[in-house]
């Protein structure tokens, strides 16, 4: 302590210091803790509080599930929290009854990968980290009901989580209904014969194995062998979001190839059409919406089968939403991976066949192996992006055109993808540049059917790319029983969609972009899944009597990992080593009996235990339901304003648009469908935060150096005598650059902390952190404090007294704006209009009780260990935190008088003081008739005068 701060506390012994607030602070959070000051009570139940709190109207507030981290959090994690605290404790404080908590999505790769370096136990690892952000959050004086916090890796909540699996498995989607069902409604229809079996045959006839794989094509969770991203350098298969851009995993930046593994699967392209449409009632930002209708993509065209050749139950589907070119169709294309390639592939190469067709092979096998090895090596973007050169190969095997009647070849091409629409297209090269490209580079035909509008002519041959129009006439389009030729685009989709469909070789449909979610991850830190195998191979649902099935000990809990280039490889989970937990003799309660079974080795995603989260909050120590009926119905049922009921606001990072939001929607859909919950939606509000950056400093060698021991001089940075360049960043451990809430809170005090983050501009945008700044705060809770507290004495100092007018008029002034920007999350400006008026209070002579309770109040949001601390010493004995807030008065709010600028030539002349309501008129004639304005115009004539009551009159000479 430097000597003048010593000074400075022997003369002011109870001024407001960081050791006062370390003090004040953990006396109020333990007080806090002790009275269950933030418990939410729930409607019935268990957990009912009294009849009055219930009664009241209420506020779900969360925040997204965080990863408790094992280094701990930054002062940018935070800013979310503290965000959703104060609206919280604002609602609190007008009359709601508020469920606040916060809980740990604890599975996933970290630990794992941790567990793996050191030998740890995963569950050992994160639970010391769950430990350590809770003191982190709770010494910022978040108001949780800790009563409902839960990690994801607890027994008794990822119980819940294969339940709901459970429940996803044994339904299916009813199209016609528009709804999930149970399966067994679909079992009976196939053995009351309504919906007849694929072959005909009768269901009683089937073996189970047969019957499981009929069901396993309706399931809305089902296992498949598909085209998976199979990292070999994690060990693990990955989910298209958790690949980057460039084709590598997120996570350890690994090379991702594509593979062809059994897979657990969600069928979430079943509710693709209520995903989409139920965005439009939610109050969501509307980049996010815009994010979540791009992925799921969907678009109107036609389904059209192609026969193919010398294979006469072989036909090859394709989804357009150009069907009005179908005349123009002289190749097509299948993926890599499309499962009609092997079928259709000849023995050798028909004759005729060009030597730039066969990449150089001697048979069709040849080439597709070798150029599937050569497009799994690519990313979907990779294989997406526009590149000059087009790759691919023939397969030996012709297509007929269904309108033409015309033979044209199949290629495979790596621009096709088997996750957009079927995994085949029909190529019309004059009127597709992707198209165009291929065929040039493997001299393919090119018809013109959609007539260019610029003078390029109809001989594609001539043309430098492809013509590509939805406003055009259709041309070269006539066939024995169809002619488009004459038509609009319009007109001729739908003409060749009727024929189609009057001919069944197609038919007009609906395709999405959006893909069935995979769900298996071949990890150990994860959720088991609650499926065993009979040895027949039919997986089967464990009864509900039996979950929650249990992670069991292993020696090596990493998968096995393997060369990163070596795609020629395929995944070995951890869960498999345990012979005696993967091999076992379970009754399933069927009257079967005892059989052998071996249990699914794969576990569920990380995002599985975030799908659900918030209706754990509701009702966290329940052992007999998912939620009480009733309780999830007061906390998250439809109510007016929102149709789809959900969570009254959630707050966090725009990065999850797409996948955790996207399928919380999912799950919450089913489980309503199914009767379990009322909420159509999980969340109706969503609020995205901005993001605390800070100063990356790095030498020469482009290396982060610590930000905290780098100097400015002459404009310069430096460290260790080096200049050293600044850019501004993420903040983190390995940029050199964090701060953790603790340095500041020991600086300062979590008050000075919270302020500081709410008042760093708005919530939504990023913003630098400058802990030099951070001491206006610290300061304006110092002022409060003296305005209420001597420093030398340690008394109250408020009199009894009433205010004068002009401090009522800033009192109400401030009580009014600062509940319009708690309701609209303007944190920043409450926070300004209450430094405005705690300044104002400083320079009366003596504080009315009232004004400075009203002080106290209006903080306790922002600051509440400084505003309890207060409120106590102000003679209150109960909690500020159910203190009502503060309401204006509609009188002091309005100002008595405003102040109008007059001008003359565009320079102020005069200042008057006028009431807000005066006319144009009346405000013309004051300015007229004020001496300086009188003199400035200095008998000069007036050209004119302009008015806008009450604030500007500006007048011209002539």
């Amino acid at each position: 302590m430097s000597e003048t701060n010593a000074a400075a506390e022997v003369a002011a012994p109870h001024r407001y210091t960081a050791a006062l607030a370390a003090d004040i602070e953990a006396r109020w959070q333990d007080f806090w803790d002790a009275h269950g000051t933030y418990e939410a009570p729930n409607p019935g139940g268990d957990l009912a509080g009294d009849a009055e709190a219930v009664a009241r109207p209420k506020k779900f507030v969360m925040d997204m599930f965080p990863y408790p981290s094992g280094a701990g959090l930054h002062v940018g994690h935070p800013l979310g929290y503290i965000a959703t605290d104060v609206f919280a404790r604002y609602h609190r404080m007008t009359g709601h009854n508020v469920l606040h908590t916060l809980g740990f999505d604890a599975f996933g790769l970290p630990a794992e990968q941790y567990a793996v370096q050191t030998g740890t136990h995963p569950r050992v690892s994160t639970e010391a980290n769950i430990e350590n952000m809770r003191r982190q959050l709770r010494r910022l004086g978040l108001g949780h009901d800790q009563r409902r916090s839960f990690a994801t890796i607890d027994p008794d909540y990822y119980r819940w989580t294969q339940w709901i699996f459970l429940q996803i498995f044994n339904s299916w989607y009813d199209p016609e209904a528009k709804t999930a069902r149970p399966i067994d409604t679909l079992v009976q229809q196939f053995a009351s014969a309504e919906r007849p079996t694929p072959d005909g045959r009768p269901w009683a006839e089937l073996t189970e194995s047969e019957r499981a794989d009929i069901l396993g094509a309706y399931r809305l969770a089902y296992a498949s062998d598909a085209p998976v991203n199979w990292c070999p350098g994690l060990g693990t298969v990955l989910a298209n979001e958790e690949v980057t851009a460039d084709g590598r995993s997120e996570r350890g930046n690994f090379p991702v190839f594509k593979a062809k593994l059994r897979q657990w699967n969600m069928r979430i392209t079943a509710y693709a059409d209520r995903l989409l449409d139920d965005l439009d009632e939610l109050d969501w930002p509307e980049a996010i919406k815009l994010q979540q209708r791009n992925w799921i993509g969907r678009s109107e065209g036609a389904r059209v089968d192609f026969p193919v050749t010398d294979h006469a139950d072989a036909k090859i589907t394709i989804f357009t939403t150009r069907q009005d070119t179908l005349f123009g169709a002289t190749y097509m294309v299948l993926a890599p991976e499309h499962g009609l390639v092997d079928e259709i592939v000849p023995d050798a190469w028909p004759e005729g066949t060009r030597d730039a067709w066969t990449g150089g092979h001697t048979t069709p096998a040849q080439a597709i192996d070798a150029y599937r090895k050569q497009a799994a090596a690519k990313s979907d973007v990779e294989r997406q992006a526009e590149v000059k050169e087009k790759t691919g190969v023939f397969t030996g095997a012709y297509a007929t055109n269904p309108v033409s009647g015309e033979r044209v070849p199949v290629f495979i091409a790596d621009y096709v993808l088997m996750g957009y629409g079927t995994g085949a297209i029909m190529a019309v090269p004059a009127h597709d540049s992707r198209d165009f490209a291929f065929a040039r580079a493997f001299e393919l035909p090119m018809r013109c059917v959609v007539e260019p509008s610029d003078d390029r002519g109809t001989d594609p041959s001539t043309w430098d790319d492809a013509f590509a129009s939805y406003d055009a006439k259709i041309v070269n389009s006539t066939g024995e029983s169809v002619s488009l030729d004459g038509l609009g685009v319009v007109e001729a989709k739908a003409r060749i969609t009727e024929w189609l469909e009057s001919r069944a070789i197609g038919e007009g449909t609906v395709n999405f972009r959006l893909r069935d979610w995979l769900f298996s991850r071949q990890r150990y830190w994860g959720e088991p899944f609650p499926i065993v195998y009979d040895e027949e191979g039919v997986a089967h649902a464990l009864p509900e009597s039996m979950l929650p099935l249990k992670l069991p000990e292993v020696e090596d809990y990493s998968p096995r990992t393997f060369d990163p280039d070596d795609s020629d490889t395929s995944p070995e989970t951890p869960l498999s080593r345990n012979e005696e937990w993967v091999n076992v003799v379970l009754d399933l309660g069927d009257g079967r009996g005892p059989r052998p079974f071996r249990r699914e080795t794969n576990t569920m995603p990380n995002w599985a235990g975030s799908c659900w989260y918030e209706l754990r909050y509701l009702d966290p120590h329940n052992s007999e339901r998912l939620v009480d009926p009733e309780t999830e119905r007061y906390w998250m049922g439809p109510r007016e304003g929102q149709p789809h009921g959900g969570v009254d606001l959630y707050v966090g990072g725009a990065e999850h648009a797409v996948l955790h939001l996207l399928y919380a929607r999912f799950w919450s859909k089913v489980l309503f469908d199914l009767g379990h919950v009322s909420s159509v939606e999980p969340f109706h509000k969503l609020y995205n935060q901005g993001m605390i950056q800070a100063y990356v400093y790095r030498d020469s060698r482009g290396i982060a150096v610590p930000a905290a021991e780098v100097e400015e001089r002459d404009k310069a940075y430096w460290y260790q005598g080096e200049q050293v360049t600044r850019l501004l960043g993420k903040m983190g451990k390995s940029l050199k650059n964090a701060v953790t809430p603790d340095e500041i809170c020991a600086e300062y005090g979590a008050d000075t902390l919270r302020l500081y983050e709410m008042a760093m501009g708005p919530l939504d945008v990023s913003r630098p952190w400058d802990t030099r700044a951070v001491v206006g705060q610290y300061r304006l809770l110092q002022r409060l404090w003296r305005n209420v507290v001597d420093e030398g004495t340690g008394e109250v100092t408020v009199v009894d007294t009433e205010p004068d007018e002009a401090t009522l008029r800033a009192l109400h002034k401030a009580i009014d704006g600062v509940r319009q920007d708690m309701e609209g999350l303007r944190f920043n400006t409450a926070i300004a209009k209450i430094t405005e008026l705690n300044n104002h209070v400083t320079k009366v002579r003596e504080v009315p009780r009232s004004v400075a309770e009203g002080l106290v109040l209006l903080i306790s949001p922002l600051a509440p260990h400084v505003a309890e601390e207060l409120w106590r010493r102000l003679g209150h004995s109960a909690s500020v935190v159910h203190e009502p807030f503060p309401v204006a008065d509609p009188a002091y709010v309005v100002d008595e008088t405003v102040t109008c600028v007059v001008q003359v030539k565009g320079k102020v002349k005069a200042r008057l003081e006028v009431a807000p309501s005066v006319s144009d008129e009346e405000l013309e004639a004051l300015a007229l008739g004020d001496p300086a304005v009188v003199a400035a115009l200095n008998g000069a004539g007036i050209r004119k005068v302009i008015v806008r009551a009450p604030k500007l009159v500006n007048i011209v000479p002539a």
